[in-house]
Parts: C-alpha cells; sequence; structure tokens
C-alpha cells in the first residue's frame, strides 16, 4: 500500500530550505521515502495558485488535470513526499479576481486538498494512506516575512503599518491550519511549526525526516542543510518600498529589485 504525504504550505514557513535540502538528500532518503518538489509538478502548482485568485470551477478542473498527468508519470513507491506551497494556494496580501485583498488560504486550500485526495486514490487506489503536513510561523514575524516577500515581488507600497492593517482579525498561522485540517477529514493532517525546528541539523527539513521516522543515527550521517532564502533587512525593506512608489514601469522596477538582491546576497556570502 502506498502512503502519500502532501506538504501543502504555508508560504514563508521555511519551505524553500525544506525543499532544498530534500533535494540533496533524494538519494540517500530512498529507502525510506521518495521526494516530489516544484519542479515535478510545475503545471499542478501553478493552477493551483490561479485557483486561489480565480476560484472558478473551471481553474479546479485545470488543476486537477494537471495533477492527474503528474501522477500518471511516477510510480506506487511504498512512501511518497509532495512539497510545494502553492498547493496551499497563493500567499495572503496577492489581490483576486475582483482586486480585494486575499487575506486566508482555507477557501482555496480545503477545494484543492479535496481534489489531491481524490487523484491520490484514483491514482493508487481506494486504500492509499493520505496525510496532508501544514508548516506555520509566529503570527508577528509570518506577516512581517509575508510583507518583504511582497515587497519584492509585487508592486506593494503600503507602509507596514497600512499593510497589516487589512489583516485585521486574520487567523494566525496555527488557526488556519486547523481550520484546513478539519477541512480535509478524515484524512490526518500535520501542524508543525518551524520555530520547533530551529537550530535542528537539517533545519525545517528536520520535521520531514522525523515524520517519515528516518532513525536518528542515520539522520545524523546526512549532511547538514545550508539556510536558503535569507530575509531581508529594514533597510531594504525600506529601499523596495521608495522604488515601487517611484512610477517606474514595472520592467525597471524588477530589474532594480534583482540587483538590489544580488547585492545583498553577496553581503551575506
Amino acid at each position: 500500500m502506498t502512503k502519500v504525504i502532501v506538504h501543502a504550505g504555508f508560504h514563508k514557513t521555511g519551505t524553500t530550505s525544506l525543499q532544498q535540502h530534500l533535494i540533496r538528500l533524494r538519494k540517500p532518503l530512498k529507502p525510506f521515502m521518495t521526494y516530489y518538489g516544484k519542479n515535478d509538478f510545475i503545471a499542478a502548482g501553478t493552477h493551483a495558485r490561479k485557483y486561489a485568485q480565480k476560484p472558478f470551477w473551471h481553474r479546479r478542473i485545470m488543476f486537477r488535470r494537471a495533477f492527474r498527468r503528474f501522477l500518471a508519470g511516477i510510480p506506487a513507491d511504498p512512501v511518497i513526499f509532495i512539497s510545494r506551497e502553492t498547493l496551499a494556494g497563493t500567499m495572503p496580501g496577492h489581490r483576486d479576481w475582483r482586486g480585494r485583498v486575499i487575506h486566508d488560504y482555507a477557501h482555496s486550500a480545503v477545494p484543492i486538498g479535496r481534489e489531491i485526495i481524490r487523484e491520490l486514490r484514483r491514482r493508487f487506489g481506494p486504500d492509499v494512506e493520505v496525510e496532508f503536513l501544514l508548516t506555520t510561523r509566529a503570527a508577528d514575524k509570518w506577516l512581517r516575512s509575508v510583507y518583504g516577500h511582497l515587497l519584492r515581488s509585487i508592486h506593494l507600497t503600503e507602509s507596514y503599518e497600512d499593510f497589516l492593517a487589512q489583516f485585521m482579525g486574520l487567523p494566525n498561522p496555527t488557526a488556519e491550519a486547523h481550520r484546513i485540517a478539519n477541512g480535509l477529514r478524515p484524512c490526518k493532517t500535520h501542524i508543525i511549526a518551524l520555530e520547533n525546528y530551529t537550530g535542528h541539523r537539517h533545519g525545517p527539513a528536520g520535521m520531514v525526516l522525523d515524520l517519515i521516522g528516518v532513525p536518528e543515527a542515520v539522520q545524523d550521517t546526512l549532511p547538514a542543510a545550508k539556510r536558503e532564502n535569507v530575509g531581508q533587512t529594514k533597510q531594504l525593506e525600506a529601499e523596495f518600498l521608495a522604488l515601487n512608489r517611484s512610477g517606474k514601469p514595472k520592467a525597471a522596477l524588477r530589474k532594480s529589485k534583482e540587483k538590489m538582491i544580488d547585492n545583498h546576497r553577496q553581503t551575506l556570502d
């Protein structure tokens, strides 16, 4: 019987570090699981994100078909781990098709999760064991990280205070995860905080190794994780905000931001 664990988010909870480390460990972890990440099902991940912004029935079908194509091309290994944060939808702070700010994941994560369950049963049979993993983070740090990401990735012009004002009453990531878990029952959902793995040898990927039961003695023989996607400074955030407010064309903004990010990375090397 096949067991599939679906890591469906959230954004800004150490997902890049987790995914990159699992890519490096693909071969030594083969006796314990088979890993599939972003580049293995690009179309399905993109359709899930688009569905969150435009939750129309035909977009849900487009996700279903793309995910089905991905599953058709993989073997029925004993344990399969799938990770991509867009399987929960798009990052809050983006806007939907009406121009309204997206406040939550559950509106998209639950229907997409149900599609995932249905397609996994179609591919591996009704006895397939399906579980979900949702990674969370303290609400204040998570919102700050979300804000920084949006500053550099889209044309966000609000100050951090004005940005926060749009999220009054937003459940924290843990509460949101429980809301999604309730919508995906009877499948089991593991909810694990990024803070629980601060300082772990394998970083956020340590939660996956523990979840699939990799013995500590084996974990100790594996190469340690590298830190990915290091957050930006408040000074860099201020520069991004000023740039977004400058009125420059999008192409020029993107080029300037890429140069600023490269310069920031060089200071960390």
